[in-house]
């Protein structure tokens, strides 16, 4: 017996050692920010030459569901074939700007942005068809790797970061991103301690006074989908107040209590959590978690810049998208309610599953107002410039009311891409009851595919996008099958 304790001794030490030697990656800091460099919209804007028309496509969480449910809408884009008036056939795929991720739809917009339509070849095999969440348990159980999982600063989720970049991401980072020549791609995880959303854009690190360039997608992956409990927050250096950082000038008027600025409660919203975030003296530190929990379907980003446009058209401000006669917003949600039978008992459910239903509530409805709001923008825009185009109206109008119609001239296309859109009961049934995991059957990821490009061009705001465009479907709408390349 103490023959056995000296061994042991030695066992442990060098367990302690081994403990100290996984550390996080440290996220780089800038000297001074440069609006025209990095991975942000602006830079984007270099490769489009359609400067008129916006494309943006919302990717909601739910694990592999949401994964594979959004890889479909791309699947179904790449074969929208349209012939415009002039005769010229552009993929509506081609047509995208803006893709935002949260959780398992971060995957699918970070790859695609990545790997282009190389991503068809093999996402299902690397991703969509893989055990990923059987992969992540029996790394986290290898005693081999428990030294590791006890070291101060590095967790669960850099583990899972380290998996996701051996099966899907190869090491890429968004410089790479930034060297390609794809739609923006804005990944989202939540701030923990403050409950606001953070986006893996640079404009939103040149408030950390930080280089997005050299973080690796999969780090950004691991954070969007850091599900509290079940993985780790996934932790970045704040150097927020070293870098010079200045508002944009439409985010100074909005401030400005003196300016008659049309209300944008939002966006106002927003910059006072960004600015809590440059105080890198007093947060050095940034623990993000799941983007679910504060904005699901990743739509917040989307009306807030629609708040800043009708904003900043009252201040006269140019911005960036006041070049924008047409937005496409395909609400990508594959929001599920499972059923459950609690209601036929009297005794009540366990502890675990209030808590999974109590974190899920507030999320799902979070997720509908969203939705609701990007309607009732729409159907305001429209009724304020049918009031301003009434000329015997305008004649007798004040200058402070006219002000008030002149919102932007843009045409919205809200496209809602969900299960309840799809009119066959048992099919609905069936994708609403799938889990939110990251391992599904072959089966479930490919009725999800099939299920988007049916809701799709089902869908009333797309039919009239085709037909306001002056465009035609090439592709047969029976072309579209799971699996289809």
């Amino acid at each position: 017996m103490k023959s056995f304790r000296v061994s042991l001794v030695p066992v442990l030490a060098l367990l302690l050692l081994l403990a100290g030697c996984a550390n996080r990656p440290v996220n780089s800091p800038i000297a001074e920010v440069d609006r025209n460099g990095g991975y942000r919209f602006a830079t984007r804007q270099f490769y489009d030459s359609d400067k008129e028309n916006l494309v943006i496509l919302a990717f909601s969480g739910g694990g592999t569901r949401a994964a594979a449910f959004s890889y479909g809408v791309l699947e179904e884009l790449k074969r929208a074939e349209l012939v415009t008036r002039a005769g010229k056939k552009v993929r509506l795929l081609d047509e995208v700007d803006i893709i935002t991720g949260v959780s398992g739809g971060s995957f699918t917009a970070l790859a695609y942005g990545l790997y282009g339509d190389r991503l068809f070849d093999d996402y299902e095999r690397r991703f969509l068809k893989r055990d990923v969440q059987g992969d992540l348990l029996s790394r986290f159980l290898n005693p081999e790797n428990w030294s590791a999982l006890w070291s101060k600063g590095w967790g669960r989720s850099e583990m899972a970061a380290q998996m996701y970049d051996e099966i899907l991401f190869n090491g890429a980072t968004f410089g790479d991103l930034a060297r390609g020549n794809g739609p923006l791609i804005m990944a989202t995880a939540t701030d923990i301690s403050t409950g606001s959303r953070f986006t893996f854009v640079q404009s939103e690190f040149d408030l950390i006074c930080s280089d997005l360039n050299a973080v690796p997608l999969s780090r950004a992956a691991a954070a969007s989908s850091a599900v509290p409990l079940v993985l780790s927050p996934v932790t970045f250096n704040n150097y927020g107040g070293t870098c010079k950082y200045q508002w944009p000038s439409w985010a100074v008027a909005m401030m400005d209590p003196t300016k008659h600025v049309r209300p944008a409660g939002r966006s106002l919203q927003r910059l006072k959590e960004l600015e809590n975030v440059q105080d890198g003296a007093n947060r050095p530190y940034l623990h993000l978690v799941d983007g679910g929990l504060a904005d699901n379907l990743g739509m917040r980003g989307v009306l807030e810049a629609m708040e800043e446009l009708e904003a900043a058209r009252s201040l006269r401000k140019k911005t960036r998208l006041d070049d924008v006669r047409r937005m496409v917003v395909f609400v990508v949600n594959s929001l599920s309610v499972p059923r459950t039978n609690w209601d036929q008992s009297e005794r009540p459910p366990n502890d675990v599953a209030i808590l999974l239903k109590a974190t899920g509530v507030p999320i799902d409805r979070n997720s509908y107002e969203s939705v609701e709001l990007l309607k009732d923008i729409v159907a305001r825009w429209k009724i304020l410039r049918q009031v301003r185009e009434n000329k015997e109206f305008a004649v007798g109008a004040s200058g402070k009311f006219k002000e008030l119609l002149d919102v932007p001239d843009v045409e919205i296309y809200p496209i809602d891409v969900s299960f309840q859109a799809l009119d066959d009961p048992a099919e609905f049934a069936y994708l609403n009851d799938l889990p939110t995991s990251f391992v599904l059957s072959d089966e479930a990821v490919d009725r999800l595919r099939a299920a988007a490009g049916k809701i799709i061009r089902s869908s009333p705001e797309f039919q009239r996008l085709v037909k306001d465009t002056g465009a035609v479907m090439v592709t047969p709408p029976d072309a579209a099958t799971p699996g289809a390349k």
